[in-house]
């Protein structure tokens, strides 16, 4: 036995459109044909069924009993269709540009200059990711990263962004405990707030002229927010990015305890996958960052 043979697409879309209607002429304005093209769609159908589907009334129609228990199977293979083609079809280029970067850049550098991307690039939603990790971008979902470093990633291409001027703070409070310091001899005697590594009080006092910097002792943090944090609550003094704690020192929270600054060694690196041209969402936020100065 032959399986029964499905009924013309299209005469199923002008049955359930003249249905929805009610009315041949508004089925064929939707489907963008003549009412007599819908007429005719119809007729084939009712022909393959071998039943009527409408009743002709004045200048509309009703369906008939037949109709009625048809239309509901029907339109529901058609909302099937159309999810299953939602499912499987390419999505849209996305507006949206997912950016790894550490929390202190971040809340630092990043945001207070956000605006200015948005105006430039109203295109362009910017997804921020945070975290102290080296970024997987097979496994995190980021487009491109900014991250501390040396900027040596295997597999990654990176460009370098900004070197950064750090210097010693401390608080207003600490400042008038123990006084302005007179130079980096001065600071041997104070309370240390450290980065992770511990080394950078160490480079910091050598490239003063100091080489015996002492014992790295105090706290250490591998947050800059949370060192940052630490210095403010009067813990110790801190070496911290300039261009990131100019507020602070504007609003005289914090203060500068020497005019020498220490170049660090390591850099602000833009990082992303792959070994082909970047996406042109990453370039023109790279662009961005350029223009900005980082």
């Amino acid at each position: 036995m032959l399986p029964p043979r499905l009924p013309p697409l299209n005469a199923l879309r002008a049955f359930d459109a003249a249905a929805r209607h009610q009315s041949m002429k508004a089925a064929a304005q939707e489907l963008c044909v003549t009412p007599g093209a819908v007429s005719q769609l119809i007729k084939t159908l009712e022909q393959h069924l071998g039943v009527p589907l409408f009743v002709r009334v004045n200048r509309g129609i009703l369906l008939t009993d037949a109709g009625r228990n048809y239309l509901p199977p029907i339109r529901n293979a058609f909302r099937q269709i159309l999810d299953a083609s939602a499912r499987v079809a390419a999505p849209p280029a996305s507006r949206v540009l997912t950016v790894g970067a550490t929390a202190f850049f971040a809340s630092a550098w990043l945001i207070p200059r956000l605006n200015d991307f948005h105006a430039r690039h109203p295109d362009i939603d910017l997804q921020i990711v945070t975290s102290n990790a080296l970024t997987d971008f097979t496994r995190d979902g980021v487009d491109i990263a900014i991250r501390h470093g040396l900027g040596r990633y295997p597999g990654l291409q990176s460009e370098h962004l900004l070197t950064v001027e750090v210097v010693p703070v401390a608080s207003a409070g600490l400042v008038d405990s123990l006084g302005m310091p007179g130079g980096a001899w001065d600071l041997l005697r104070w309370p240390r707030v450290h980065d992770e590594g511990r080394k950078g009080w160490r480079l910091w006092f050598a490239a003063q002229g100091v080489d015996d910097a002492g014992m790295p002792r105090g706290p250490a943090f591998d947050d800059g927010n949370l060192l940052l944090k630490a210095v403010a609550a009067g813990q110790g003094m801190g070496l911290l990015p300039a261009a990131m704690v100019e507020d602070e020192l504007a609003a005289g929270r914090l203060v500068r305890l020497a005019d020498d600054a220490w170049l660090e060694e390591f850099g602000y690196y833009l990082v992303w996958p792959g070994q082909g041209p970047m996406k042109d969402k990453a370039r023109a936020f790279r662009d961005w960052l350029r223009e900005r100065g980082a």
